[in-house]
């Protein structure tokens, strides 16, 4: 194995060796003192069942079978959610099938960060998270199920789901996806029509016309974002099918896997005899692997905060200086925009997550001591699946070669030698950086400040001609605790355009920038955020800034002394509008982005 990932992962257990002892601990008691439905009234059961039909209700009575319990994030206005609607019925049926039973035991709530983006209800975004898992507890918390299936696939919705499940982790667990989309106009010209629309050059029309052939059907959208990383980390995981996370919905395959994910469920519940729970696939080996998996497709950077959040929900504590010593070692093996040109039904194609994972085992860089929904060891991981003569999902054929070296690579073939994941620390703070998609001349930056307090600041700065010169952006008081951490992707099409003009631009700030980070670099998620204290309340425009990628430097050059002296400007009034005001609560809990960005503490010991 190698030795770098095999120190950090070592290292992370041993940091997190009480507190996740301690997690086990209290998963065991919880299945001890509180197994699923065996403490039940007869009163509680006969609600619980009393919609069920009378042989459901016979089979959940007798107790001598698995019963399923089903979350879901349908709705129908995002395309990623809308096949769900569908699942519960084809869950059922599979499950009535194997001599159990399934019942939908709660919805959460799915919003869509490319809907918000740039509009007050990004705010809301990151707390979403936090909703989407006390809501998964909800629906699980009357304590009817011997196993969870969990359907979900955008940005904040499979983290809080998997938080959620993490607090009934004495359960096995499963996560079943939707699929892409079908490939509409490439991201490519996609970007470059953006970027003709911020210098005013096509219309709106026009404009629309290109985001409408880009998101034109049901399904996940096809460039690697958050959404698409997180069925990545799932399935990198292990709580997640072999192969099952870019399949596309309405397909035979898609149905048959979903089917094969209620058997494999049912097959690792207590009742079956192979007992799986949650808390033996999450562990700290897992996470690393699904670092790596995250490192070796430049994966979105929304899961410097997500993973670390998980990691913690386990009792297992994950820190950015982990993340960015194996992005040293993890060799870059996709290309799929914004790193590349292709999507990821272009990476599925190319060979997807069987051939990724083959190259990542062949190269030493993943933890073989793992338990999945498969089993144990990551073996069946290398295999693609396909239906048989009766329909039925099956593992026979690994993925020996790429199928298209420009989208996806092998271990000693690298597009790049490491994962382009960074942190950045100096004066200002500490940040991250994904440099996977920044060209080697514009990693290293030095240049006076620009100041705002919004990216709309930004874009009319833009509109007026005044940033036709070198600059860092400064966009503060966007952190979890200020305004809920927005993504900040309106400015990217204008800070594309003064790149492409030959200027040397950058951005520093303590909001998000998520899995659409492109080609301008970008340090992000800065900690402490300016709202709680961070010196990016300090700096003032021409103040110099050197943001350096290759050394890992974030700072302002002016002195310590000056630093300690210089006043905090505060934060602009923000309007409240949008439902915004019913999460301004919530904001003075949160952990910094190092700590994940979240409100939950996880005591694990009570």
């Amino acid at each position: 194995m190698n030795p770098t990932i095999e120190a950090v992962t070592q290292r992370i257990i041993e940091r997190s060796a009480k507190q996740h002892r301690a997690y086990v601990e209290m998963m065991k008691r919880t299945m001890e003192d509180n197994p699923p439905k065996k403490r039940l009234s007869c009163g509680n059961l006969a609600h619980a069942y009393a919609a069920c039909n009378q042989k459901d209700k016979q089979a959940i009575r007798l107790m001598e079978s698995a019963n399923l319990g089903i979350i879901n994030s349908f709705n129908d206005m995002l395309s990623a959610h809308q096949p769900l609607e569908t699942y519960p019925k084809l869950i059922k049926k599979a499950a009535r099938a194997a001599g159990s039973t399934a019942q939908v035991a709660g919805g959460v709530p799915a919003m869509c960060d490319g809907v918000t983006q740039g509009q007050p209800g990004m705010e809301l975004s990151l707390f979403s998270r936090e909703i989407v898992a006390m809501a998964t507890a909800i629906g699980l918390t009357h304590n009817m199920f011997d196993g969870n299936l969990f359907l979900g696939v955008c940005d904040k919705i499979v983290p809080g789901m998997l938080m959620g499940a993490l607090q009934f982790g004495h359960l096995p667990a499963a996560f079943v996806p939707a699929g892409p989309m079908g490939s509409g106009i490439p991201n490519k010209e996609k970007a470059k029509v953006r970027q003709q629309f911020a210098a005013g050059e096509v219309d709106r029309d026009k404009m629309q016309d290109v985001e409408a052939a880009s998101y034109h059907s049901a399904g996940t959208c096809t460039f690697y974002g958050t959404a698409n990383t997180n069925q990545m980390m799932v399935e990198m995981l292990g709580v997640q099918l072999p192969g099952s996370s870019f399949v596309a919905p309405g397909t035979d395959l898609r149905d048959a896997l979903t089917r094969a994910a209620v058997y494999r469920l049912i097959q690792n519940t207590k009742s079956a005899g192979t007992y799986r729970p949650l808390y033996d696939v999450v562990t700290e080996k897992s996470l690393v692997n699904s670092i790596v998996g995250l490192l070796a497709t430049g994966g979105s950077t929304n899961h410097t905060l997500h993973i670390v959040a998980i990691a913690k929900a386990a009792g297992i504590k994950i820190t950015w200086e982990d993340m960015d010593e194996m992005s040293r070692v993890t060799p870059l093996l996709a290309r799929v925009y914004p790193n590349g040109e292709a999507d990821v039904n272009h990476f599925q194609a190319a060979g997807g997550m069987a051939f990724l994972i083959r190259e990542l085992r062949s190269a030493g860089l993943l933890n073989e001591d793992v338990v999945n929904l498969m089993g144990a060891g990551l073996d069946s991981y290398e295999l693609a699946p396909a239906l048989n003569e009766a329909g039925e999902a099956i593992w026979e054929w690994p993925i020996a070669e790429s199928r298209n070296p420009t989208v996806l690579r092998p271990a000693d073939d690298p597009f790049d030698d490491e994962g382009g994941l960074r942190v950045l620390k100096g004066n200002l703070g500490e940040g991250v950086i994904k440099i996977s998609a920044v060209a080697e001349e514009n990693r290293i930056v030095e240049a006076p400040a620009v100041v705002f307090e919004s990216q709309f600041e930004l874009m009319d700065a833009f509109e007026r001609g005044e940033l036709e010169k070198d600059f860092i952006a400064v966009v503060r008081f966007q952190g979890p605790g200020a305004n809920g951490m927005p993504e900040l992707h309106k400015m990217t099409p204008p800070l594309g355009l003064l790149q492409d003009k030959g200027f040397k631009v950058a951005l520093v700030t303590d909001g998000r920038m998520s899995g659409a980070s492109g080609k301008v670099p970008a340090a992000i998620h800065v900690s402490p955020e300016a709202t709680m204290g961070g010196n990016l309340a300090k700096v003032k425009t021409g103040d110099v800034i050197r943001l350096d990628s290759e050394a890992g430097v974030l700072e302002v050059k002016i002195s310590a002394e000056e630093m300690a002296v210089r006043g905090a400007e505060a934060p602009a009034e923000e309007s409240q509008n949008l439902g915004r005001n019913l999460f301004s609560n919530l904001r003075p809990q949160m952990s910094t982005s190092m700590e994940g960005a979240c409100v939950f503490n996880f005591n694990h010991h009570s």
